[in-house]
């Protein structure tokens, strides 16, 4: 039972007389045929204070330990307008006690839904958000979301908490993986897509949901890594890299935006009403819904100490622009004292109020309330049809890192056609969580599904290697080394609010026996397959980590492989499952290739063990950057030039993989880069064209990459930055001129005024493979 406790100040609360009674069932809210605008105005009209406030509260279910107390009186007593959390038995009688509610305002109910139906048994998951950044394929990444959506549906929630539009900077940040990197212009790229697969032909279409942009704006910009703390972001710095992917999909019709925990430059997002009114209200235009994250009202008071009291605090909030406020059960009482007060305009509350009950009437919810349908449940839910797109998408989500001609490894120039043996090691080879990523199942968010996902939906690495090898070939498989193991936080056990804090990391030491099987493994293979990485327990909302390198035992196991590999000649193929970019040890550089594989789902192993036996082409490209040692963090591509070089006075700045770098099985060549628009206008289109040849063996699907740099602007600015990418099959031997076509007006800076424009001067365009400045032709162009 989430409680709602009074008021901690100020006089009690008199709760007003619910207006005259008028008969509900021929209210012209209820009636379909007139406009939104007008069934809202006169639902607001027949609600109580305490009914709008209600409205404006998302609670969580409960634990799920008695249905009936834990959730009369949320949706009952307190009239919420929105749950969250909730397992199916629990929505199904949230439904039936909507019905006995005064106005039977139906539940407005979410989930994080993100990358698959989380916490479905059976749902379809696939790559998380930042393996699916790694294909840099928009229409992929809308079927996704379409996918996810339809299967979302049919079982009562409306509203998911996706995408992920924050900014991938410091790596040590625990919510990496649910970006889609570290790029602005392919995160609003990626994300508007995925808004549209999840809202599909519009809000009515009985498969649409609702998406979320979150987290707004610059909760990414994290102080030392760590989860939630002050964004040390200045207005410019904001407008120039931050908000303009939420731009985007404001644009786009997103539906909803979520704020982030953080505060910047001393005001947290939450009452951040620079943000909040003026740019994205005013300047964007932009009517959707606002709803804050876990609690953010709340840690007004709790935690950041900027309000006395919940009344003060839900008078900022609103004021500020807030509409649904997540999680904070005083929200309910603290509201109506400060309308009560004064401090609160109830003009302010209908305007937030309406907002909500726009979205609820755009979905339709007032004629169909969208309860849970097992038929349609069993008909589209884990198909065989999202099972080929899941494939799919893992296959394109698998970076190839380094290779130095061992893979693929079933080809006929590394061996003769015999059967071999394939050692197939690592703690993370046979591990169905890590593959599936955070918020999937045994991530630990939903109560209901704590022990994860069906086994056998799931593909290990092991698992894809043992059913996908040819006829005669053996796989021997050891563990080799353990991660983790976990310990109650010496803080406690819970956060001020009740919330479960994450147990505390504790390394495993090598472990001899584990080793010894891993090396004997090794010895009798002709090829040793490694998959290291990370684990749930390291990835996600306050799991941030002070260390980029390999957990455990795996570096001694790396160092056991490489060195029997130096010795006897057997190849090492590094497999880094893991959630995020790491900091390979030494011993990695003796690896024959290395693969990334970012959490790829379901179909994870298979695709890693087709990548591998090259049943595939390796297609994925970095959305991020990888770092040689942590202190560079942070390390992504499109940084202001340091004035005093490229080093530390110990180590190195060069990153060891650059954003946009990903091999394939064959060699591809740039060439003859032109530009037939050389002189321009701001509101022109920059045109050109680019030859690239298949210069090796086999088919390749090249991403060729747009830059742009602004030669001289009059505030600093990045190098370099990405504005378009294509992709395009190429076969082997084939040339293919790729045509170009960028608007001059996506070459802006924000200037030390805060405005956007387009400079007039000198331009270069910048084309290639990825970002490393060693690849890329250039071509000039001038805006006049």
């Amino acid at each position: 039972m989430v409680p709602i406790p009074p008021s901690t100040s100020g006089p009690p609360v008199s709760t007003p007389a619910a207006p005259a009674p008028r008969s509900v069932s021929t209210a012209p809210y209820l009636d379909p045929a007139l406009p939104v605008p007008q069934r809202v105005a006169d639902l607001v009209g027949r609600m109580t204070l305490p009914e709008k406030i209600g409205q404006m509260m998302q609670l969580p279910a409960g634990p799920g330990e008695d249905l009936t107390a834990e959730l009369t009186p949320i949706v009952v007593e307190v009239a919420v307008g929105s749950i969250l959390h909730a397992s199916p038995e629990q929505l199904a009688l949230a439904h039936d006690l909507v019905a006995t509610t005064r106005l039977r305002i139906p539940l407005l109910v979410g989930e994080d839904c993100i990358h698959g139906h989380s916490f479905f048994r059976g749902a379809t998951i696939y790559p998380t958000q930042l393996g699916m950044a790694a294909t840099w394929d928009t229409a992929l990444v809308e079927r996704v979301a379409r996918a996810t959506a339809v299967e979302v549906a049919p079982t009562g929630i409306h509203w998911t908490f996706s995408p992920v539009l924050c900014i991938a900077r410091d790596l040590r940040w625990g919510r990496v993986s649910e970006t889609f990197g570290e790029d602005p212009h392919l995160i609003g790229e990626l994300a508007s897509a995925m808004v549209r697969g999840y809202q599909g032909d519009g809000l009515a279409d009985p498969s649409a949901i609702l998406a979320t942009a979150k987290h707004f704006a610059a909760y990414s910009e994290t102080q030392g890594g760590r989860d939630a703390s002050e964004a040390d972001v200045s207005r410019r710095k904001m407008l120039s890299w931050y908000t303009p992917p939420f731009e985007r999909v404001a644009r786009e019709g997103c539906a909803t935006f979520m704020l982030g925990y953080q505060s910047t430059d001393g005001v947290p997002i939450t009452i951040n009403t620079w943000l909040l009114n003026e740019v994205m209200r005013e300047q964007w235009g932009y009517g959707g819904m606002l709803v804050t994250d876990w609690d953010n009202v709340g840690q007004l008071v709790r935690i950041q100490r900027l309000s006395p009291d919940f009344a003060d605090a839900a008078a900022r909030a609103v004021l500020a622009g807030n509409d649904m406020i997540m999680t904070t059960p005083e929200f309910f009482a603290g509201a109506q004292e400060a309308v009560e007060k004064g401090t609160l305009p109830i003009e302010a509350v209908d305007a937030a109020v309406g907002r909500i009950l726009q979205v609820k009437f755009a979905l339709g919810l007032f004629e169909d309330p969208r309860r849970p349908d097992t038929t349609a449940q069993a008909a589209l839910i884990g198909t065989a049809e999202h099972a080929a797109l899941n494939l799919e998408v893992a296959r394109r989500s698998l970076v190839l890192l380094r290779n130095d001609g061992v893979l693929p490894l079933a080809a006929p120039a590394v061996g003769d056609g015999t059967a071999r043996t394939i050692a197939v090691v690592g703690p993370n080879a046979d591990d169905e969580h890590t593959i599936l990523g955070d918020w999937a199942g045994a991530s630990g968010q939903a109560p209901w599904l704590m022990d994860g996902h069906p086994r056998e939906l799931t593909t290990t690495v092991l698992d894809g290697f043992r059913t996908g090898v040819p006829g005669g070939w053996e796989i021997v498989h050891a563990r080799g080394a353990d991660i983790l193991t976990l310990a109650d936080d010496p803080l406690g056990t819970t956060f001020s609010d009740g919330q479960p804090r994450p147990q505390v990391v504790l390394p495993s030491p090598p472990d001899e026996a584990l080793l010894a099987e891993a090396v004997a493994a090794a010895r009798a293979a002709d090829v040793v397959v490694a998959v290291v990485g990370d684990r749930i327990e390291l990835v996600g909302e306050g799991r941030s980590t002070a260390t980029l390198e390999l957990v455990g035992g795996q570096v001694a196991l790396l160092d056991a492989l490489a060195a029997v590999s130096e010795e006897t000649g057997t190849p090492l193929v590094l497999v880094v499952l893991a959630s995020k970019p790491h900091v390979l040890p030494t011993s990695a550089e003796r690896a024959a290739a290395i693969v990334w594989a970012a959490n790829p789902g379901m179909q994870g192993g298979r695709a890693v063990a087709e990548l591998v036996l090259g049943a595939i082409e390796p297609t994925g490209r970095l959305p991020l950057s990888w770092p040689r040692h942590v202190g560079q963090q942070p390390v992504f591509y499109n940084q202001i030039t340091s004035q005093h070089g490229t080093r530390y006075a110990d180590l190195t700045q060069d990153p060891a993989w650059v954003f946009g770098e990903g091999l394939s099985y064959s060699s591809v060549a740039y060439a003859d880069l032109r530009v037939s628009t050389p002189v321009l206008g701001r509101g022109d289109v920059v045109r050109g064209r680019v030859t690239v040849t298949n210069t090796g063996a086999r088919r390749v699907l090249e991403t060729v990459q747009v830059y742009v740099r602004d030669d001289v602007a009059s505030v600093t600015w990045a190098g370099k930055e990405l504005k378009a990418h294509h992709q395009v099959w190429i076969e082997p031997g084939e040339t293919v001129d790729v045509d170009l076509a960028l608007p001059v007006a996506a070459c802006s800076i924000v200037d030390a005024d805060g405005v956007r424009r387009v400079e007039p001067g000198r331009f270069t365009l910048l084309v290639g493979p990825s970002s490393r400045d060693e690849v890329l032709l250039d071509a000039p162009f001038d805006v006049v």
